[in-house]
């Protein structure tokens, strides 16, 4: 129960482990007794029951079990002989999706009365995690339900760990997309979430003697308590074919029809009322699909190759920060995109201000109705795709189509890499969407044509701006096609903004500067704080009170306390706590002993060599050979932990992996080291791993070289949680040191400008190693096999990227980050000292709240205003004059 520090009284003992006692009929008289629950609590015990996770009441308690156990017998149709503790958390997750239900239907009631300006997020990935705590905690129904588990004699943690993550994304931009429904919902706006529901997720990667193991994520194998198929809304989605020009219009003839099914997953804003949308497209074949073309009467062949059509939705691309061009990939890209428009398009056709009679059939106000927010260049088919709809069906001209167009989209950029960049053939792209591939010419015409006004006889400009690329195989530049079709186009932390403007579309920005906007990241404080670290986030209302979990920015009010001897002792009892369980856990997963004492010290993210993995694998190197070489003297106990998965297809991220392991299996059985030093690689890292680590952790490693990093927003999550940010000025870790003060977070090494400098020089890694003793020796260990002495040539490609190609320039940053690293262990020595630090983190943690972000994009970008209205609960009467139940409501 560490983790849950601060929430005694009720709440606590629900999460305390205990067998089974409800399988084997033990009555239910556990837990305060009616009586005394409806005696009024004392002042003490009320600040012991966290308020934020909800109040007890004995009506709310009884009646979630009433709905447990109803629950249990007529969906799961089991009783307590025969029941597991999976029936126990799917029984649990329906009561409370109860609570949601009525909710649900009367935002979008309201929504469909209100006919307010509707957000659309369209994403290839939502990196959503688990569900069931969040939604206690947004309902408030967080201590009612662990009291009402607790007196059935179960036990809330186990129940919890149940539960799938939805792993339907690969890393940053996924989880902010998710991170972005909370905060969109928890301010009133009418957004949707739309993307691809994915039969198999991001993989389940195993650790095998050191190498990464991919596993299919088979989430959906036990059924998905949280969603709710809507076949009514399947729609058709068209591929591959021909264009027929006619006296009537431009037609897209034989196709080949696959159909959208919708899943609506609903989403809670925080203690509001208002439940969102999260919409998610699952493919299916069309009953005559292929039948037609089997006259022979192989019908059994004929059923078999539904899959062709089904293949859409079944898995993940388990890329991140790299464009792999698939025709697959490019066929769940559009797949989304034609399937969500025509949704957007009958919503925005069906409503009306007040009227559930007339059909909108004009699209001029269609802007003022419509924001699509595309997240990165994935989606941006859509823009493409809509303007076929507007000339080629609903018949508008080609300006004002392109006009409107414009108005709609905006686009986000996630990433400066060059290989992240989509790129798409015009082979394929003509192949499988002979129609848009036009419209792409036709509006690439229109911009070259602009382009050439402005800048005669500049046809390098031209070549630079086009938004196809010649010379080699033709391809498609999907950011200048989201460029040209927005009216907004913006990065995600202000340096990344601003290298966008700059460098990567700077001839785009000199064009229209107004339109480049920069929205920092953020991350929802209910799934980061109060979820994973509810010890933390009690001791934080204690003192400033409960509105900051809507208002992050009153973290601020805790400056009055950084010299407040009690609460730097109970900011330390927390973290403590957080890393006593932690390391439990640990050591039941990992059989390695793990001194409690010792620092945390942790890099979880995706494994990618602009990440610099590597660098913290000299780094570890080097503390080994320090200690090997003066076992007596003095060094501040480490426990290093680094996690996060590989793209399957990525030989060097997959060699800096094993490398790790192998470094980590020669410390940790080294007798001179002892309990100094512990190195662990954490396997599978996803959403529900990350809600028990960065709690625990001391320092959070944000290392990647200055220039590479978007955002990030692990950094936000650790700085919130407590931990001290060791890291480059790349991404928000230059907006964090503005908001905390440089001093206040480790920053080491080279910024953006010396990086580009260093680049003019030329980068010579040899001279480095040559200077640096102890970087010359780890490479050598690496490099000679110590580390893998069955395989000595084991590592030699890690080496030569080295030494040869590296992009990320480990080795120019290798002595300041030890030294660096040496500050930190200095300061550690000195409890006190660090927690000061730590509360001047947190207290400058409230700019990184999603919340923040999305007030942002709604003002600069939708032109929309955040709502604090609650619609009412479903059990208070509506207004008498919206109680009317127009058809099709829920959609």
């Amino acid at each position: 129960t560490a983790g849950r520090a601060g929430s005694q009284g009720t709440a606590l003992r629900a999460r305390q482990k205990k067998p089974h006692a409800i399988s084997r009929g033990i009555p239910e008289s556990k837990g305060r007794s009616p009586a005394e629950m409806s005696r009024p609590l004392s002042d003490q015990e009320r600040r012991k029951q966290i308020s934020i996770r909800g109040i007890v009441g004995a009506e709310s308690v009884a009646e979630l079990k009433r709905g447990f156990n109803r629950h249990l017998h007529f969906t799961l149709v089991k009783d307590r002989n025969v029941a597991t503790p999976r029936d126990y958390y799917f029984a649990l997750a329906h009561t409370v999706r109860d609570h949601l239900v009525g909710r649900w239907i009367r935002t979008q009631q309201y929504y469909y009365e209100k006919d307010p300006k509707r957000i659309y997020y369209l994403s290839l990935e939502f990196y959503m995690g688990r569900t069931l705590q969040n939604t206690m905690i947004n309902l408030g129904l967080q201590n009612a339900c662990d009291e009402a588990v607790y007196q059935l004699g179960l036990d809330m943690e186990e129940l919890e760990e149940i539960e799938e993550d939805a792993g339907l994304g690969n890393g940053g931009l996924g989880r902010l997309a998710a991170c972005f429904l909370d905060s969109m919902a928890t301010l009133g706006l009418a957004a949707y979430g739309y993307g691809i529901r994915y039969e198999y997720g991001i993989f389940n990667q195993k650790i095998r003697d050191g190498w990464q193991v991919e596993e299919a994520d088979d989430w959906l194998r036990h059924g998905n308590p949280w969603e709710k198929a809507r076949p009514e809304y399947m729609l058709p989605v068209h591929f591959y074919g021909r264009v027929e020009h006619t006296a009537t219009g431009t037609k897209w003839v034989d196709t080949q029809v696959v159909l959208a099914l919708p899943y609506d997953t609903p989403v809670p804003g925080y203690m509001n009322n208002t439940v969102n949308t999260m919409r998610l497209w699952s493919a299916r074949a069309p009953n005559d699909f292929n039948l037609r073309d089997f006259n022979v009467g192989d019908y059994i062949q004929a059923v078999l190759d539904r899959n062709l059509a089904e293949n859409i939705s079944r898995v993940l691309y388990p890329n991140d920060n790299f464009f792999e061009g698939k025709e697959l990939r490019l066929k769940q890209e559009y797949f989304v995109v034609a399937a969500t428009l025509q949704d957007i398009i009958r919503r925005f056709k069906a409503s009306k201000f007040g009227s559930t009679e007339s059909v909108r059939t004009v699209f001029d106000s269609f802007p003022d109705q419509v924001a699509i927010q595309l997240n990165d260049t994935h989606p941006a088919m859509a823009i493409p795709e809509l303007m076929r709809i507007f000339v080629d069906i609903e018949k508008l001209p080609w300006n004002k189509a392109w006009d409107i167009t414009k108005q709609t989209f905006a686009y986000t950029n996630h990433t400066v890499l060059p290989e992240a960049l989509e790129r798409w053939p015009v082979d394929l792209v003509e192949k499988l969407l002979p129609r848009h591939l036009q419209i792409i010419y036709e509006i690439n015409q229109r911009h070259l044509d602009h382009i050439a006004s402005l800048f005669p006889n500049d046809v390098d400009r031209l070549r630079r701006m086009s938004l196809i690329e010649e010379g080699g195989t033709k391809r498609i530049n999907m950011a200048h096609l989201c460029i040209v079709g927005s009216h907004a186009v913006n990065g995600v932390a202000e340096i990344h903004s601003e290298i966008v403007k700059t460098q990567v579309f700077k001839d785009f920005a000199e064009l229209e500067p107004e339109k480049f906007q920069n929205k920092t990241n953020g991350i929802t404080p209910r799934r980061w704080l109060l979820l994973c670290n509810p010890g933390l986030a009690e001791l934080i209302a204690e003192k400033i009170g409960e509105d900051y979990v809507r208002d992050l920015s009153q973290l601020t009010k805790l400056h009055e306390f950084v010299d407040d001897d009690l609460f730097i002792r109970e900011v330390a009892k927390v973290k403590q706590e957080n890393k006593v369980k932690f390391a439990s856990y640990l050591e039941k997963e990992y059989k390695v002993k793990i001194n409690p004492s010792s620092m945390f010290d942790v890099h979880v993210k995706r494994i990618h060599e602009y990440k610099r993995q590597l660098m913290n694998c000299l780094h570890i190197i080097t503390m080994y050979n320090r200690i090997r070489r003066d076992p007596a003297k003095v060094f501040v106990p480490r426990t290093v932990i680094i996690g996060g998965k590989a793209a399957p297809g990525y030989h060097m991220a997959k060699m800096i992996i094993k490398l790790i392991n192998a470094v980590a299996h020669m410390v940790n059985n080294d007798p001179v080291v002892g309990s100094k030093l512990k190195v662990i690689f954490l396997e599978n890292y996803r959403v529900s791993l990350a809600e028990k680590v960065i709690p625990a952790t001391d320092l959070s490693e944000q290392i990647s070289t200055a220039g590479t990093e978007a955002s990030g927003t692990g950094n936000m999550k650790f700085m919130l949680n407590g931990a001290l940010t060791i890291g480059t000025m790349d991404g928000a870790n230059v907006e964090m040191a503005e908001e905390a003060g440089e001093e206040n977070l480790f920053i080491f090494g080279m910024r953006v400008e010396d990086v580009t400098e260093l680049d003019r020089e030329g980068y010579n890694a040899q001279q480095y190693y040559d200077r640096l003793p102890e970087l010359k020796q780890a490479i050598d260990q690496i490099k000679s096999g110590f580390f893998s002495p069955e395989e000595p040539d084991l590592f030699k490609d890690v080496v030569n990227m080295l030494f040869h190609h590296d992009r990320f320039k480990v080795f120019a940053d290798y002595e300041a980050y030890v030294k660096c690293q040496e500050k930190v262990s200095e300061l550690y020595l000195n409890s006190k000292a660090w927690t000061k630090m730590v509360i001047k983190n947190i207290a400058a943690a409230g700019k990184f709240s999603s919340d923040r972000t999305i007030k942002e994009y709604a003002r600069d970008i939708w032109h929309v205003e955040p709502s604090d209205l609650k619609i009412p609960p479903p059990n208070q009467p509506r207004d008498v004059a919206e109680d009317k139940t127009p058809n099709g409501t829920a959609a």
